[in-house]
């Protein structure tokens, strides 16, 4: 029987990895008794973590939501810095720990208050890919008070770059949160300049209270993809990039999808999915970029990347019926071979 530290961790794991876990389960797990699974929940609720017992045949525990973050008992400043910093490494492509800080950010949300939960909740980053460089820092908190106005549709005001006296702040409708290049942007409608503008959130200085609420505008070409591909690609048109781009809704994890796409843009969901817009020379070959992911595949548009995909599926159904046949003109079923 492990020590009881080294149990107490190792039950802790558990809990975390699964909604409900059966008291019998838990203790064949630990190789311990039922009696010892008892006594070391009650150990971990003393420690503050919440611990709910589960009506069934033979019992259970679901570690809940709690009132702090025990045993390491973070302040809130530290709590949101924590799930922002995980939130920035679960959407950089590239750098081989985004999907362990995705898992690390379900983990800390899980037993993280709900007045903190609901906080982080309201950041929603889309993850642009391009070769990265040095980041700008930015503060935390500007990012978390720019995805509740997101949410909130509630106008900001703010100093933007060197701030003067003598220059009023700046009002704009944001629209949404994202990452390029290793540095955070909000796209947002610009009150003063009437336009659309992507200001750089190292350089947003934010002024309270925020505006009045107001009616999300429609984006030039429609999503935020393709806008803020035109935008820092200095095109007035997005889909000059490619000859052919289109969207699809994977069922798949954001931070997954953004570290294999070089040249595309990737809007995390929720739940498990994204929504992937990519471009390509042609329709076949964008279908297949977006086939070579494990997944289920919802096609947004445009019609003419749903054909692209029926012409490969019809492609390689051919193929694979033609390899079939072939390999039992060569080796029939032992069924088939005829007696002598």
């Amino acid at each position: 029987m492990p020590k009881t530290s080294a149990r107490l961790l190792a039950l802790l794991s558990l809990l975390q990895a699964r909604r409900d876990w059966p008291g019998t389960l838990l203790a064949e797990r630990l190789d311990v008794s039922l009696r010892t699974v008892r006594r070391d929940v009650d150990r971990l609720r003393e420690l503050g973590y919440p611990i709910a017992a589960v009506k069934g045949p033979d019992g259970g525990y679901r570690l809940g939501a709690g009132a702090e973050l025990p045993p390491l008992l973070f302040d809130d400043e530290q709590a949101v810095a924590l799930t922002v910093a995980l939130q920035v490494a679960a959407t950089t492509p590239g750098n081989g720990l985004a999907e362990a800080a995705a898992r690390a950010l379900h983990t800390i949300r899980q037993v993280m208050p709900a007045r903190l939960r609901r906080r982080v909740d309201d950041l929603h980053v889309t993850a642009v890919e391009r070769p990265a460089r040095d980041a700008a820092p930015v503060d935390g908190g500007v990012l978390l008070a720019i995805s509740a106005a997101v949410r909130a549709r509630q106008v900001l005001r703010f100093d933007y770059g060197a701030v003067s006296a003598d220059v009023p702040p700046r009002r704009a409708e944001p629209h949404h949160v994202i990452t390029w290049d290793g540095r955070w942007y909000l796209v947002a409608w610009d009150l003063d300049r009437d336009d659309w503008r992507v200001f750089r959130a190292d350089r947003i200085a934010l002024r309270t209270p925020n505006g009045p609420r107001f009616t999300p505008r429609a984006l030039p070409g429609g999503d935020v993809a393709g806008y803020v591909v035109a935008t820092f690609r200095g095109s007035a048109d997005a889909s000059g990039a490619w000859p052919c781009q289109g969207t699809v809704i994977l069922d798949l994890p954001a931070a997954t999808v953004a570290r294999y796409t070089r040249d595309g843009v990737v809007e995390d969901l929720g739940a498990g999915r994204c929504r992937l817009t990519l471009g390509s020379w042609s329709w076949p070959g964008l279908a297949a970029a977006v086939a070579r992911f494990d997944a289920d595949i919802d096609v947004v548009g445009p019609e003419d990347l749903a054909h692209a995909f029926a012409h490969l599926a019809r492609r390689f159904t051919g193929t694979a019926d033609r390899f079939i046949g072939a390999r039992h003109r060569r080796d029939p079923p032992r069924g088939a071979q005829r007696e002598r």
